[in-house]
């Protein structure tokens, strides 16, 4: 077991777990980050909306983070953390590989996972012809044949959106939605093109997606197919200390709820990122992540404040040993008499 204690550890080693890591090591505390090496974004080839680093490979965005972390004092191990409990001294967090290690805060950015259609062909192209934010690849698939594949209500909503990076939007209802008559209505005045049935595949040429296949045989070339994933925050850790993961009100999956400054419902316990924000982008995780390691740091701030003032009018503190001494001695306090 590691011996030190540390005043955060935070679980992940992504764009919230490593800014929050580098904001609470510039404010001189300890700290550190256990990462898994699994970011949810490592399909993708590069970044995008982040200023200054726009098209930048995700694990190398990571790299330059953790350099940022160990600069400033910070720690970095790679591994699985499985659980937390509480401890005397804040929380202990148990690894896959049995090490143990203790903080007095506790943040949690592990990210969340992207649950996709169990279609043939899918998956293999997810984060290179499959995509699912028209933020993060939009302008990179531009005038090009956008195909959108029906797994929910927000299908129509994201159909629309990838409307405005390209005139040929094609939405495969894949039998999972109805449009209601309102939304028919704007996929038509939006030129969006409805295909029904059900897709069979998602077909590619050398690695290079080219079209989506209906079970009926009937195939559609695209030149690149948005997805809405079913997003579930990676919430086990969470969990193992009461927390429960939420239905997120738009339907999109599950999420772990904090407040603004990534405080959840169990004291001393914090998360930021997709974890709690289930839309979040790189950058938007990064900031989240600094904005919760300011707020550990003015929560430890509070209790070392605390400490500070039970240490000068505590029962054993000078002033108080000094009221004993007069209470008892009188005069007659540090041996002198009149």
């Amino acid at each position: 077991m590691d011996t030190t204690r540390y005043d955060v550890v935070i679980i992940g080693g992504g764009a919230a777990g490593l800014s929050a890591a580098t904001t609470l090591a510039r404010a001189l505390r300890s700290v550190l980050v256990i990462d898994s090496g699994t970011p949810r974004n490592a399909p993708a080839a590069g970044i995008h909306g982040y200023l200054s680093r726009d098209g930048l490979n995700p694990r190398e965005l990571l790299a330059l983070g953790r350099s940022e972390v160990l600069s400033y004092g910070g720690t970095v191990l790679d591994g699985e953390a499985v659980s937390a409990q509480r401890s005397p001294s804040g929380f202990e967090i148990a690894l896959g590989d049995s090490r143990r290690v203790t903080g007095r805060r506790l943040l949690v950015t592990t990210g969340l996972t992207d649950e996709l259609p169990a279609i043939d062909g899918l998956r293999e192209q997810w984060g290179k012809g499959v995509v699912h934010c028209p933020y993060c690849h939009g302008w990179e698939i531009r005038g090009q044949r956008i195909g959108v594949l029906g797994t929910g209500p927000l299908s129509v909503h994201q159909a629309l959106l990838f409307r405005q990076w390209s005139p040929d939007v094609t939405l495969f209802l894949n039998n999972t939605l109805e449009p209601t008559d309102e939304e028919w209505d704007k996929l038509a005045a939006r030129s969006v093109r409805v295909v029904e049935g059900s897709v069979a595949s998602v077909d590619a040429e050398d690695g290079v997606l080219a079209g989506v296949t209906l079970r009926t045989g009937q195939s559609f070339p695209v030149a690149a197919l948005a997805v809405g994933s079913r997003m579930e925050a990676r919430s086990a850790l969470l969990e193992s200390l009461g927390l429960q993961a939420e239905e997120h009100p738009s339907g999109a999956g599950h999420f772990i709820e904090t407040d603004a400054m990534g405080a959840t419902a169990v004291p001393g316990v914090f998360a930021a990122g997709n974890v709690t924000n289930l839309m979040a982008q790189v950058i938007t995780a990064a900031a989240e992540g600094v904005m919760a390691g300011a707020r550990i740091n003015a929560d430890l701030i509070e209790e070392e404040t605390r400490w500070a003032v039970e240490g000068r009018f505590g029962p054993f503190s000078a002033a108080s040993e000094a009221a004993v001494s007069r209470t008892v001695l009188g005069e007659r306090r540090h041996g002198l008499t009149r």
